[in-house]
This record gives C-alpha cells, structure tokens and sequence, in this order.
C-alpha cells in the first residue's frame, strides 16, 4: 500500500499484521482523488479543506488527502493506532477521534464543518447510515459538503433523508457512492 499522488507520492503506508482491516485499493484512492481534483461535484478545492476519514483504518484516505494538501484532516476510527503509526512515520499531523463514527457520545461535536467526507465502513456491516446521521448531527457535515461512501459493489444504497446521491462509480470489488447534503 502506497500514497498515489501528491507530494508524498510512492511512499508506502502500512497496516499491521493480523488487523482486520480492508484499505480501500490503489486505484480507487486514485480514482476518488481525481474526483476530488477535477468534479464540478466538489464544492471547495482539495486544496486548503478540511477531510474527515470516518471508519479510517490505516488512514490512507486522510493520508492520501494531506499529500494532496487538504489543509485539515480527521481521521475516525475505534482503532487509531494504524493510522497514528502512518502519520507519525510520514512526520504528518492530524486529528484522531478514537471512536465508531456512530457513536454519539465518543465523537466529540466539530470545531468546523469538514468540507469532504470519506466512510469506509466494513462491507455489508449497514453502518454507512447510522455513520452519517451522527456526523450530521455532531456538526462535522458543511452544508456545502460532498460526501463519499465506499460500499461493497453489489450493496444497495438509499441515502437518509437529508442527502441526495450526487454520483456513483465502481472500481473492482467496490462503488464509492457520492452524496451532498440538502439544503434546509
């Protein structure tokens, strides 16, 4: 496992032996930065913004995000060590929310909005709704927000009230599902 782009581009990340844990793949990585880069679906440039990585593992998706110059990352998982290993290999700084990103009363509510969301929940785990009505809920959601939710590819998804599907694209084994909140 490697950063794909950005200034940190080709260095190897690394999760640990025995972790059940399922990095999201190259050339998804890749491919959702690109989105990130290019979309008119992004409100605000990668550039400056603040990324949350809920369900973040390894933390290669904020990592992936701080090459790219995100100016703020989140990283949110139960189990933060990996991702705190990377950052502290990588010499880079982010903030670690030890906690489900489902539960309400671990994640503490946002100082700021993020601007760009990513969830990678376990496949098939049914935490991808509960996930975004918590972050909503915390104050981490930016009313001009996009949102990308990785799923296994053959996962139906209906977004809850509130979010709207932007875009959808497959890659392999996976779709990253694109959402943005509605207006109140």
């Amino acid at each position: 496992m490697r950063i794909v782009g950005g200034t940190m581009r080709g260095r190897a990340l690394v999760a640990p032996d025995g972790m059940d844990l399922r990095p999201t793949s190259d050339r998804a990585r890749e491919s959702l930065f690109n989105i990130l880069a290019h979309s008119p679906l992004v409100p605000v440039p990668l550039v400056g913004c603040h990324f949350l990585d809920g369900f973040c593992g390894t933390g290669a998706v904020g990592i992936e995000a701080l090459s790219r110059q995100a100016g703020r990352v989140t990283l949110i998982d139960r189990d933060v060590a990996p991702a705190n290993a990377n950052l502290k290999a990588l010499k880079l700084a982010g903030q670690l929310i030890s906690a489900i990103a489902t539960d309400l009363q671990r994640v503490p509510k946002a100082s700021a909005p993020a601007d760009i969301l990513f969830l990678d929940p376990p496949y098939g785990s049914g935490l991808a709704l509960p996930a975004l009505a918590a972050l909503l809920e915390g104050g981490w959601i930016a009313d001009h927000a996009l949102i990308a939710v990785e799923l296994e590819r053959t996962e139906d998804f209906t977004p809850p009230p509130g979010f709207e599907i932007a875009d959808t694209r497959r890659y392999g084994k996976a779709q990253i599902v694109f959402l943005h909140p509605l207006s109140a």
